[in-house]
């Protein structure tokens, strides 16, 4: 009798195989290099993954003449098949030399979900810039004092700094509560190393059945049209997606990566992408919530490749409120922590502080010996004075931050200039055609609404906006009068490896004004979007913590 397969809601199991000749499964292990690859089957062979990852050994009972025709014949034991791939990380060989081994071999049944797991988190490891990370608060919500008013919306409560406590089998309990009936989600858990944070990694397909016909290869159409060679037969791999969550260690914020989908040409990819980050934002808080006790995720405008960036501004260190020319009051190194305590009577000296009392003997120093020369040439030494005080205004906006090397660098900031044009400032006459345009102009918002996609910066303004914030002196489209004021349309945008260690550059070498800068250029703010209105960037008090 046939085994019958019925749909559930039940998660995809971390023993479930997937074919070797699969061609996300080989995609998977192409994209690590040898090392890497080396590194990663030795773990699987580890005596603790043996459950979820055992590879093929010969069976005590089988004949010697049995695996003669075999390229790769199996191994007698788990230990000699370890001594095959550490010698060959010894020798030098190419990628697919392993690959091969490893799909035509040692595991030519299939790899588990959770192999394939380890070989996706590998290849994050590798290259930690391949995801782009957007951070989230989680913020409690306010109980309803009354039944009529737990139908209204829902009220953040902005005061409150709980923080919900976090089980990961209960969270993923709830998670899965949270997923669509039709599609079907394997979950691993990794911690990196030298990183204070939870790495959970999603992978979902669209299936409604958890057992081997989740992975397996079917066909559209009819099938008597859909051959073995037929260019109809597909598996879920393409159109799986796969997403990460961080969860930092005791922080309020969490990170959720960008959608990645595992098809190499699927049409509605990007509109997939987008439902699925939105279904896992709103179920998180849903999984974090407890009876009484409800959560919400709230944007934070910080989006960046730099997972290192992101735990520096809304990690648990000392350095997430501390930005910028801040950056000296934090303390992280261990010198710093030991003469720092809440019992010290006297307040840490900056740095600029002993570093300008310096300055100021060697240029003593220094004018004296200029005095004797007798330079004729004042250019120069008004130069070597504006170059000092160019790097003494960067030392003061930066502090200790924004070092090229300090592996926390944002590789793009883009803010929009919401200010009203000033009225003191002659407007020139227009003709007839031009001041009726104006008078368009003027009439409709500053954020004019394009033909095309809305950018990131657009979509935070706006969501912003929905949210009721606002800064005092409000938008500014009214001046003193009453009267309207025209407000110009001006985009900041800058890119680069590291955004902010880049302005310090510039303003050390006086290209940029550091003594007039304003505050969200040097990265206090903590965030990489936003509006900025009356010289402050839209958020708490005027500040993006």
């Amino acid at each position: 009798m046939a085994r019958l397969s019925l749909p559930t809601t039940a998660r995809l199991s971390s023993t479930l195989r997937v074919d070797s000749a699969n061609n996300a499964v080989i995609k998977t292990l192409s994209r690590l290099s040898r090392p890497s690859l080396l590194s990663l089957v030795l773990d699987w062979l580890d005596e603790r993954n043996q459950p979820l990852c055992p590879p093929l050994l010969r069976r005590p009972d089988a004949d010697e003449d049995e695996d003669e025709d075999d390229f790769y014949p199996p191994a007698q034991s788990l230990e000699e098949l370890k001594e095959t791939y550490e010698a060959m990380q010894l020798r030098k060989g190419g990628r697919r030399e392993v690959v091969d081994r490893v799909l035509e071999g040692d595991w030519r049944y299939g790899l588990s979900l959770y192999q394939l797991a380890m070989a996706d988190l590998q290849y994050l490891y590798d290259h930690p810039g391949s995801l782009k990370w957007t951070a989230y608060r989680i913020q409690r919500l306010q109980t309803p004092a009354h039944e009529d008013d737990a139908e209204g919306p829902e009220i953040a409560d902005k005061e409150s700094i709980v923080v919900p406590r976090f089980h990961p089998s209960t969270f993923l309990q709830n998670l899965q509560a949270e997923v669509l009936p039709d599609v079907k989600a394997h979950y691993n858990f990794d911690r990196p190393k030298g990183m204070p944070l939870l790495l959970l990694r999603i992978f979902i397909i669209d299936s409604p059945y958890n057992t081997d016909l989740a992975v397996s290869t079917r066909h559209r159409g009819r099938p008597s049209l859909a051959g073995a060679g037929s260019n109809n037969a597909t598996t879920s791999f393409d159109t799986s997606r796969t997403i990460y969550i961080a969860f930092p260690d005791a922080s309020p914020h969490i990170f959720i990566s960008k959608s990645a989908s595992g098809a190499t040409s699927a049409a509605g990819a990007a509109g997939e992408a987008k439902s699925l980050r939105a279904l896992i934002v709103e179920g998180v808080p849903k999984a974090l919530s407890r009876p009484r006790e409800r959560y919400t995720l709230k944007g934070t405008s910080l989006s960046t490749k730099n997972l290192g960036a992101m735990l520096a501004v809304k990690g648990a260190g000392r350095t997430n409120a501390a930005g910028g020319g801040w950056s000296v009051y934090a303390g992280i190194e261990s010198s710093d922590l030991k003469a720092d305590s809440p019992l010290q009577t006297l307040l840490p000296t900056p740095p600029l502080s002993d570093a300008s009392s310096a300055n100021d003997d060697e240029s003593r120093d220094m004018n004296k010996s200029r005095k004797r020369k007798r330079l004729a040439d004042t250019s120069e030494v008004e130069d070597e004075k504006q170059l000092k005080r160019a790097k003494e205004a960067a030392q003061a906006r930066f502090g200790d931050a924004a070092k090229v090397d300090d592996g926390t660098g944002v590789e793009r900031l883009d803010v929009a200039i919401e200010d009203p044009f000033p009225t003191d400032t002659a407007i020139p006459s227009f003709d007839d055609d031009s001041d009726a345009g104006r008078d368009v102009d003027a009439g409709e918002p500053s954020r004019r609404k394009s033909k095309g996609r809305k950018s990131i910066l657009d979509l935070s303004i706006s969501q912003e906006d929905l949210e009721g914030v606002s800064v005092e002196g409000g938008r500014g489209r009214e001046g003193e009068a009453g009267e309207e004021t025209w407000t110009p349309r001006v985009r900041l945008s800058f890119r680069g490896s590291h955004v902010f260690a880049g302005l310090k550059q510039l303003v050390e070498a006086g290209i940029v004004d550091g003594e007039r800068m304003p505050g969200w250029m040097t990265g206090e703010e903590g965030v990489t979007a936003g509006a900025v209105r009356h010289g402050r960037i839209r958020g708490f008090r005027g500040s993006g913590i």
